[in-house]
């Protein structure tokens, strides 16, 4: 899929760059202050995203995954860059994100909502790669965007995901048999047998299954929000992001089970790699 400008034309950037004007004028914030940084509410039908970080992926892969899938994403009106900036005119769909209130829901009322969650995304993980993509990529094949991976914000795109993985340990290859590294990395030797196995394939990821992402009105769920991490990627991958959970919300950690096939040797590996090549990598 190629990369897309979703746009109807400069008078539809015009407008989007008035009303991102209007909405930020000290006087608009003292009446209506911003819920979130980067996103302005234009109406209870309409919101944009402004944001400096990820690409124009993040709204091809809206459209992407409502062409695809039944699953209630935002319509993506028009998307354009512009000065360094991202700009997403997109719909404001009805409901509060899971995180408003889940721990004073009943266990039927999270019941429902996880099964539906459980539909969702087994709906996602269906659509089939495009014959060109055998490894890690966003939407267009281009890279994909993660602040929680190190050191980079853009990752790719990737061939295999061989190459991926190579790239997540830095290249770190087997230690030698009686190796310093043996000792001093003794779980090494398990994340590359891991890595290097052969069967991987692609599956479409949101990649951020977080409480914060998950929008609900009462107990249907309403949206999936926030596709800015989205792609094709190790088939573990929407495991093991979910179970890391946002600092701001641990207690969804005891839910992802709930919605996503549990995968625990794919999550112990991904610790191992967290644990030696986390935020910054080592130095072999």
């Amino acid at each position: 899929m190629a990369a897309s400008y979703i746009t109807d034309g400069l008078w539809t950037k015009a407008a989007v760059h008035l009303i991102v004007k209007i909405l930020n004028n000290k006087w608009v914030l003292r009446v209506h202050p911003r819920l979130s940084p980067s996103i302005l509410f234009v109406s209870s039908k309409l919101c944009i995203k402004l944001t400096g970080f990820a690409t124009l992926a993040q709204a091809d892969a809206m459209r992407f995954v409502a062409e695809h899938t039944s699953i209630p994403v935002p319509k993506v009106y028009c998307s354009f860059e512009h000065k360094g900036l991202v700009y997403i005119l997109m719909e404001r769909l009805p409901g509060r994100m899971l995180i408003d209130g889940w721990l004073a829901r009943s266990e039927e009322s999270k019941a429902r909502i996880l099964a539906q969650l459980k539909g969702m995304i087994q709906e996602l993980r269906s659509i089939p790669p495009p014959d060109n993509v055998a490894g890690v990529c966003n939407v267009n094949g281009g890279p994909i965007f993660d602040m929680r991976l190190p050191d980079k914000l853009y990752w790719g795109p990737f061939a295999t995901i061989y190459d991926f993985h190579r790239e997540l340990r830095n290249g770190t290859e087997a230690f030698h048999t009686n190796s310093p590294g043996q000792e001093r990395f003794p779980d090494m030797a398990r994340l590359i047998a891991f890595h290097d196995q052969a069967g991987f394939r692609p599956v479409f990821t949101h990649g951020d299954l977080s409480s914060l992402n998950i929008l609900a009105d009462g107990d249907k769920v309403t949206g999936i929000i926030d596709w800015e991490t989205a792609g094709w990627m190790p088939p573990y991958w929407e495991y093991a992001t979910a179970w890391h959970v946002n600092p701001s919300n641990p207690f969804w950690r005891e839910e992802v089970d709930g919605f996503l096939e549990p995968m625990v040797h794919e999550l112990d590996m991904e610790k191992i790699r967290r644990r030696y090549f986390g935020e910054f990598g080592i130095d072999m």
